[in-house]
């Protein structure tokens, strides 16, 4: 590239295309919306493309451009007269977490790449949130009610939602060609009695675990308008790596749960095990396909796992993930001459 020219956008729209469908469409699909803390994924990426294009014009990117996904901003995160105390509690975390990683990016080096920058907002933002929530009236105790009320809200949607399904005569009339389908009906059902425990058990893992999605994709989707880059590119799953060192919140996890500790700790260990137990599966994942990259043709073969044997695949891309740690995998399978890069 010549001095002086702008550096080119990155190209392919396909990833976050799908990526934005699927943070758009499995919110709002129960039983998975009560898993997830903020159902409305515009508030996370709408204020995320805003802070990467405001920092992009400080490194030498077109105004225009900032105006633009900052006034759509404005437009998403605007609250109706309506809203009650959970969206405004939305709204602020959107607000309150593309700030920090557009503060973090506008102060940091631009050669640092995006994971460690996300994952450093999240925690700022998430202690943030905690300190203002232990200051205002009512603490956490008002603002778990809060997201109680909302978790058992949708879990009351979802289940009237099914109920209605269920009740169609075209159901029936598949319920009696297939058996089968009836205790699968019952099954998704009781769903809507074990998630919202769930969820309310899990909001902070569930909420750094969406943010960290919001956030990933707000970046690809800003170097595909912008030129100023704000960092390298996000790597192929493929190529999915971070610090060893994130093993040890596992380990932390863990060792909360196995030696006699109070409830908070306790859930505390919980939340640790499942956010860096998610990302030790999306790195087992990326050792999965680094194997199958030879042949195209198993992806196919892939995918069909993925979906029939879901749970037996997560435990393997985790003990996968986990055991990268000390044994980089894909490091093993290269050429000796290319060892040494």
């Amino acid at each position: 590239m010549e001095e002086g020219a702008a550096p080119p956008r990155e190209q392919g729209w396909r990833g976050p295309i799908l990526a934005t469908l699927a943070l758009l469409i499995l919110p709002a699909s129960p039983p998975l919306a009560m898993l997830v803390p903020v159902d409305q994924t515009l508030l996370l990426l709408a204020p995320t493309l805003a802070a990467c294009a405001l920092v992009g014009w400080r490194a030498g990117g077109r105004l225009p451009l900032a105006l633009v996904w900052t006034a759509f901003a404005a437009w998403v995160l605007r609250a109706p007269a309506t809203a009650g105390t959970y969206e405004i509690l939305a709204r602020g975390w959107g607000v309150l977490l593309a700030a920090t990683f557009g503060g973090l990016l506008l102060l940091g080096d631009r050669g640092r790449r995006f994971l460690p920058q996300a994952l450093l907002a999240i925690l700022i933002a998430l202690s943030l949130a905690l300190v203002v929530s232990l200051v205002a009236s009512g603490g956490l105790t008002e603002a778990g009610a809060v997201l109680g009320d909302e978790v058992a809200r949708r879990a009351e949607f979802g289940k009237a939602a099914w109920q209605t399904f269920t009740a169609r005569p075209e159901w029936q009339e598949f319920v009696t060609e297939s058996p089968g389908a009836e205790l699968l009906a019952e099954q998704v059902e009781q769903q809507f009695a074990v998630l919202p425990q769930l969820a309310r058990l899990l909001v902070p893992a569930l909420l750094a675990l969406e943010s960290l999605a919001a956030l990933a994709l707000g970046w690809a989707v800003y170097h595909r308008f912008g030129r100023a880059r704000l960092g390298p590119p996000l790597a192929p799953l493929a190529e999915l790596r971070f610090h060893d060192a994130f093993v040890w919140g596992i380990i932390a996890g863990l060792l909360v749960l196995v030696v006699p500790m109070s409830d908070a700790l306790r859930v505390l260990g919980i939340n640790l095990m499942v956010f860096f137990g998610a990302l030790y599966v999306l790195r087992g994942l990326g050792v999965l396909l680094w194997f199958l990259q030879p042949g195209r043709w198993m992806l196919v073969v892939w995918t069909i796992v993925l979906v029939l044997f879901l749970q037996v695949v997560g435990a393997v891309a985790l003990a996968l993930g986990i055991g990268d740690t000390w044994l980089d995998w894909r490091r093993r399978t290269r050429p000796k001459s290319q060892r040494s890069e």
